[in-house]
């Protein structure tokens, strides 16, 4: 711990920070709050209501009106600090309002009704997490369908991706032809191409095909990616031809080769490749609402618009849902990043 404090807080200067020292905290400083500062906002607004939400000025901690339970009323009354006309401070319950004007009663003594103008009151707050906002998303929101729909998308998606991306990278890494660096050079062009370009012909063909409102319509048209490609062309150049053909020699088919060879020597790549897909496939929303509209087949993202209507948005449960929507992919991102390092690190090493 000593050591890795040693590591976080070392300075260039020998005694006091330099202007190096001060730049760079400032600069990583202002790196830490614009990457993890909206990430905290929805995790912690996930907690508030509709109308913590929408009030000015925002609160960044949940919180919520304190109350009392008093006789002779059905439901618990909330708490103001009230300004009085003395210039002191008491803390009142509100019956009602009307206009302007508040109805108020001192908890102690609840006989005598108080008027009190409302900008003279503040509402007495405190931190509050509850869940109301999850279980309320979890019973609108059909949760357990859509993250079904949801990993059957991811997974079978991803073992496509893999599938296909690396028998094209084997073929343009390990097989001499003519147009081969030309055909990798347009396919690595087409991530110039914008996906709304080629939204309505791959809508066009999948229709044709009839995968229309099909799983099959979101998982297929995505299963080749450039990148892919491009990750593991370069890693499988880094294994030496010689070995292939020893291969070769002893009578293995190409496919043996392919499967049995190179694919374990290219455990990174098709890892990071592998964490890559499952990262595009579980966050992927514009698609799946353009091939999907039987509610049955939505995904978590699709299914988060049905919280959106055409006057009022439910932001209270929109932000609930997303923070569960996130918590599967956040948790493999934690635990398999070592391997995008040592993958991206030793792509394209000879």
């Amino acid at each position: 711990m000593r050591t890795l404090f040693d590591f976080l807080f070392r300075t260039r200067g020998a005694s006091q920070l330099s202007a190096t020292d001060w730049l760079t905290y400032l600069y990583l400083s202002l790196g830490t709050v614009l990457m993890f500062g909206p990430v905290i906002w929805l995790g912690l607004s996930s907690f508030k209501s509709q109308e913590q939400l929408l009030r000015f000025p925002p609160t960044l901690l949940p919180m919520r009106q304190e109350s009392v339970s008093l006789e002779g009323y059905d439901q618990p009354l909330p708490l103001f600090d009230v300004m009085m006309l003395d210039g002191n401070t008491r803390r009142l319950a509100q019956v009602s309002r009307i206009g302007l004007e508040a109805r108020m009663i001192d908890p102690a003594n609840p006989g005598e009704i108080i008027t009190v103008d409302i900008a003279s009151r503040s509402p007495v707050e405190s931190i509050y997490f509850g869940f109301e906002n999850y279980i309320e998303g979890v019973q609108q929101f059909d949760f357990w369908l859509y993250m079904r729909n949801s990993v059957f998308v991811t997974i079978l998606a991803t073992l496509l991706t893999l599938l296909v991306n690396s028998m094209a990278a084997f073929g343009l890494s390990k097989y001499q032809f003519r147009g081969r660096n030309l055909i990798f050079v347009i396919m690595i062009s087409t991530l110039m191409v914008p996906l709304a370009v080629i939204l309505v012909p791959v809508f066009l063909v999948i229709t044709q095909v009839g995968w229309n409102n099909n799983l099959l319509g979101v998982i297929i048209p995505a299963a080749a990616t450039p990148t892919g490609v491009f990750l593991l062309r370069q890693y499988m150049l880094t294994i030496p031809d010689e070995l292939l053909d020893s291969a070769r020699i002893d009578g293995a088919s190409e496919w043996r080769i392919y499967w049995q060879i190179v694919l374990p020597l290219a455990g990174p790549a098709l890892a990071v490749l592998a964490i890559f897909s499952v990262m595009w496939r579980w966050n992927d929303f514009l698609w799946p609402l353009i091939v999907l509209s039987r509610k049955e087949l939505f995904t978590l993202q699709v299914g988060l618009n049905s919280f959106q209507g055409e006057f009022n948005t439910q932001w209270d449960l929109v932000l609930a849902m997303t923070v569960l929507t996130l918590l599967p992919i956040t948790l493999i991102f934690a635990f398999l990043q070592k391997y995008i390092t040592t993958g991206i690190a030793t792509t394209g090493m000879k």
